[in-house]
């Protein structure tokens, strides 16, 4: 197992972009916007960056990730704020709503929500993004599997 080990003002931009990188790159354009998103055990995270942003590390917790990105021509895409909604599936047809919470650093703005998992989970993911200042939103899915064992 692998744990992500991070310092300074950027920990938490490079932790969510690691995950993305290390879980596949997940994300999906939309309009001028691309949204990435991702969701993996708590455990993963480095003790430090857990206490600094009221992260519960365990390998029974989860930790969905959303960022949106407004692309400007000729330069990079900068960071936006959304309206963010996740909800996810088991396998038996469980429902949970997921939490949101807007965490920013250093002009980085990302989307957390914190759920508890059992070992062999798999969920699907439904998400709604509404970036600030926008009507139109985009909505996507994905899968993941969680092992905790």
């Amino acid at each position: 197992m692998r744990t992500i080990i991070l310092t300074g003002s950027l920990a938490l931009s490079l932790l969510l972009l690691f995950a993305t990188q290390a879980m596949a790159e997940r994300s999906d354009e939309f309009g001028d916007y691309l949204v990435h998103y991702n969701a993996l055990t708590t455990d993963l995270i480095e003790p430090s960056v857990a206490r600094a942003y009221g992260i519960i590390r365990s390998k029974n917790r989860a930790l969905v990730n959303i960022a949106v990105l407004r692309r400007v021509m000729g330069t990079a895409a900068q960071p936006v704020r959304a309206s963010i909604k996740v909800e996810a599936v088991n396998m038996s047809s469980q429902l949970r709503s997921i939490e949101m919470r807007e965490l920013s650093d250093a002009g980085a703005i990302y989307y957390i929500g914190e759920f508890p998992v059992t070992n062999g989970e798999n969920l699907n993911f439904t998400f709604e993004v509404t970036p600030e200042g926008v009507t139109t939103t985009h909505s996507g899915s994905f899968k993941q599997e969680f092992y905790t064992e």
